[in-house]
């Protein structure tokens, strides 16, 4: 089970408000080997989903090579890529920009979805940069 932040946060766009979390997840796995536990797919996930409805958005950013997430090195909400461009999910600026590109390409807040945030990271984080 994903560790999310304590308490949903509020975005509040024009007259709809949204909560979100942010949270970290992996797999803990034992090394046959050495009967030691480590951890594989570390990712964060940002959870959005607007006030009174059933829907929700899960954006999930993976560790892949040249994509970086949390993993002992970075801080919570740190999502990024080796040619240095980054996005922290803690904050607020992020988060709508990331909700604005997912309402963009469709999603609907009465829907539960869990995305790649990959693909809008890289939409938003270019717009960050330019």
């Amino acid at each position: 089970m994903p560790r999310r932040s304590r308490r949903a946060r509020r975005l509040l766009v024009g007259d709809a408000t949204y909560l979100w979390t942010v949270g970290h997840d992996h797999q803990c796995v034992e090394d046959p080997a050495t009967g030691r536990h480590r951890f594989l797919d570390c990712r964060e996930i940002l959870t959005l989903r607007r006030f009174r409805t059933a829907g929700r958005l899960s954006l999930v950013f993976s560790q892949t090579p040249g994509r970086l997430v949390p993993d002992g090195y970075l801080h919570s909400g740190a999502v990024g890529t080796a040619a240095g461009r980054w996005l922290n999910l803690h904050e607020p600026g992020a988060v709508r920009a990331l909700l604005d590109e997912a309402l963009a390409r469709g999603w609907a807040p009465d829907i539960t979805a869990e995305l790649d945030g990959r693909p809008l990271f890289d939409v938003v984080g270019s717009q960050c940069a330019g």
